[in-house]
């Protein structure tokens, strides 16, 4: 993509008088219709530099002249299409001609038409596909669509849906029956250049055929993603293959589709399937307007395989991977690599939960991986953009949904279940983490309104209070009020029953918490946008926040609690004082050490508990989590194949049964600790702290960090009684020993090495 040729306002301006033309005849708006081709044959007397702008209702793919438009796909991407619908431009001055030259372009369903969310609702932003464009050459229109454009629906791919699967007949490719096309009186007023970045193909992996023990052949990929199946196969003239994919193999070792079954909310299912019909003789194909997670596909033909292969494409957002880690522990290399892949597969346009069963935006999925994320790859323009549509979801009143871009119907219950703590604090918490990592203020700009109105909105939900806590003093501070989520998918606590629990009686130690964090960043970011009057208005609902905790959730200060999740909490938020956090540091530990060194925390404490353990003098118990191999634990799924990360710490239980989505990243956010713990790099306000955290348990460790300061370094092993560090800076940093000595460096390269 170019955007270097034509100014913002010039292209918009060119664009808006191009017209939005519909390529469908009349039909059922409720039955599945072949993906539409749209072409228009123009002449120029000479190529020169040019520039194609465009978007629509659905997917589009383009070709000029025989060849594809850029390498962008499920272009122009997701969104609140209603409110912002992006527009992409392509510097095609390669690919055109003196003289005659032809257009196409195929729309697919996407998701403007698609099924979208767990509940698969179709038609959610209208009916129709549609395309607008214009293709300028020097600064001057020489092609715009209009009422003189031909459309199609006799082409190859007969049905198209981006979760439910693809149909294609290799013998309609050549398209014979064309009319004209309607021009539609759509708005223009949405339209927003693209800033951010495209959805690319990206990894490969070629498939082993298996047979499973009832009969079936499985193709095996080796790693779990999200993307689609490339074939190639000799065949005969309609001749059929279906490929059915799947994350998993079941307790039997079969082919299976269960664990993201979306049951009754969904009739139609989520199948993942790919049905293509052969042409005669060689057919190399992919699918160009759905993407599934899986790493298995069962294949159902009566073709011969022999010589045909098939290989699974990752498609994902562009994300430069950044962080690198590797230690003496295969294991833990192999949990770093499922954050990464988790990350990957849920990273396509917006974040996501996971790749099967809802494909949605979670707020509290976000908010818990984000400093993970910055870690990992350089995923600014993908929270940046995912960001807007928060904003574009708020509520008048400042609720913040959990899911951006909605996509839901909006029923009673929903709309009950929205405002979650630790779901909407998102809109505060992810823009400071991009701001700690990349140093924009621009971003904490953008989001200043949003996070002023989730504020409102949280400040009204703690002035009304539940009787069994009018005796708080601060009660105007306490946020017993609302639906949360709370912790989620904590270990041996049911998440339906804390769901009840909590409409019930609501969630003060979660949601007052997060009260408390949400203003205590807001009076940090009101400061360095320079308005101090907001500062102190935060800093001043901060501190009556933390007093309304300490009274509800503490006994002067003392949590009392069978849940790790009570202790990390308040302890990384900063919400105790004095020695009472290493007071609760200390009674963690020793509940953990009383849980067999198991974990039991949910969503939303797991991504600190290493870091409050190993901050407070625990690092042997972090390590001992982080190398548990019993469930509930990081490892186990690596012991059990996992090259993802799961929604739940049993996604696979000991019986072989699976359940829940298997490509989830929000356990993940462990990686984080891998960098910033184990081997210490901390880059935050401006600062940089290396401050490594070794244990020979672990034997060696390596990080390196690609961040915006320059290329950052830090790396530990042991020789005999001592331990050596090396460390490489782009910037003047803080050097923290294991033995406690401070060391202000320099830019460059550093050895140290403690005595034992």
């Amino acid at each position: 993509m170019d955007k270097k040729a034509v100014k913002t306002n010039d292209l918009l301006a060119a664009l808006r008088n191009a017209q939005w033309i519909d390529p469908e005849l009349p039909h059922d708006k409720n039955v599945r219709q072949p993906a539409s081709v749209l072409r228009k044959c123009f002449t120029i007397s000479e190529a020169s530099e040019a520039v194609l702008c465009i978007t629509c209702h659905g997917l589009y793919e383009a070709v000029l002249n025989g060849q594809r438009v850029g390498d962008f796909v499920l272009a122009p991407g997701t969104g609140d299409y209603k409110q912002r619908l992006f527009v992409q431009q392509y510097d095609v001055s390669n690919l055109l001609r003196a003289g005659e030259n032809e257009l196409t372009v195929t729309l697919g369903d996407g998701w403007y038409r698609g099924s979208v969310g767990i509940d698969g609702l179709t038609n959610y932003y209208g009916e129709d596909l549609a395309l607008l464009c214009v293709l300028l050459s020097d600064g001057q229109t020489v092609l715009k669509s209009d009422e003189s454009w031909d459309a199609s629906q006799e082409g190859p791919t007969r049905e198209n849906d981006l979760q439910q699967g693809e149909t294609y007949d290799a013998r309609k490719e050549e398209i014979t029956s064309w009319h004209p096309v309607i021009v539609r009186d759509f708005s223009h007023e949405n339209l927003v250049l693209d800033e951010g970045v495209p959805i690319l193909l990206q990894e490969r992996f070629e498939g082993n055929l298996l047979k499973t023990p009832n009969g079936e052949t499985v193709l095996d990929f080796g790693q779990n993603l999200a993307g689609f199946t490339e074939l190639r196969l000799t065949a005969k003239a309609g001749q059929k293959i279906t490929l059915w994919h799947g994350e998993t193999l079941d307790e039997n070792g079969n082919f299976t589709q269960k664990n993201f079954d979306p049951g009754d909310r969904n009739k139609a299912g989520i199948p993942q399937k790919l049905e293509y019909i052969c042409k005669d003789g060689l057919n190399v194909w992919h699918p160009r307007f759905t993407i599934f997670g899986f790493r298995y596909a069962k294949v159902e033909t009566d073709i011969d395989l022999k010589d045909a292969q098939f290989t699974s494409v990752a498609v994902y957002s562009k994300l430069p991977q950044t962080g690198f880690f590797t230690c003496g522990n295969e294991n833990v290399n192999r949990l770093f690599q499922n954050s990464l892949w988790s990350m990957r597969s849920n990273f396509v346009d917006v974040p996501t939960d996971c790749p099967t069963r809802e494909r949605a935006g979670w707020t509290g999925d976000a908010e818990v991986f984000a400093p993970t994320a910055v870690l990992l790859a350089d995923c600014y323009p993908v929270l940046r953009k995912w960001l807007g549509e928060c904003r574009l979801a708020q509520k008048e009143d400042g609720l913040v949904q959990n899911i951006a871009p909605v996509n839901n119907a909006g029923s009673m219950i929903s709309n009950m279940l929205q405002g979650s703590a630790g779901w909407g604090d998102a809109c505060v918490i992810v823009p400071w983490v991009l701001y700690n990592a990349y140093g924009s203020k621009e971003i904490l700009e953008e989001n200043y309104e949003m996070m002023r109105k989730w504020l409102v909105f949280t400040g009204k939900r703690a002035r009304k209070t539940r009787l069994s806590n009018l005796r708080n003093p601060y009660r105007r501070y306490l946020v017993d009020q609302g639906f949360h989520f709370g912790e989620w998918c904590q270990p041996g606590v049911n998440n339906m029953a804390a769901m009840k629990t909590a409409m019930m009686h609501g969630m003060p130690e979660v949601a007052t918490a997060y009260y408390y964090r949400s203003a205590s960043l807001m009076a940090k970011i009101a400061k360095i946008l320079g308005k101090e009057k907001d500062a102190e208005k935060y800093a001043l609902i901060a501190e009556n926040a933390k007093n309304a905790y300490r009274f509800t959730c503490t006994k002067d200060g003392k949590i009392l609690s069978d849940r790790q999740c009570a202790y990390v909490r308040p302890v990384a938020f900063g919400l105790l004082r004095g020695a009472e956090a290493q007071a609760a540091a200390d009674d963690l530990n020793a509940l953990v050490a009383g849980n067999g060194y198991h974990l039991n925390t949910g969503f939303l404490s797991t991504p600190d508990l290493l870091d409050v353990l190993a901050n407070y003098g625990h690092t042997d118990t972090a390590y001992r989590l982080l190398l548990q191999e019993e469930c509930p634990s990081w490892l186990y799924a690596v012991k059990k194949g996992a090259t993802t990360i799961w929604e739940t710490w049993d996604g696979v239980r000991a019986d072989g049964t699976v359940h829940d989505s298997l490509n989830h990243y929000s356990y993940g956010a462990v990686s984080g600790w891998l960098i910033r713990g184990v081997c210490g790099i901390l880059l935050g306000e401006g600062k940089l702290r290396i401050a490594p955290k070794p244990d020979r348990s672990l034997g060696f460790a390596r990080a390196r960090w690609e961040s915006p300061a320059g290329r950052i370094e830090s790396a530990w092993r042991y020789e005999e009684d001592r331990l050596i560090l090396d460390v490489n800076l782009p910037v003047p940093a803080e050097v923290v020993l294991p033995d406690g000595s401070v060391h202000e460096e320099t830019e460059g390269a550093h050895h140290y090495e403690v005595l034992l």
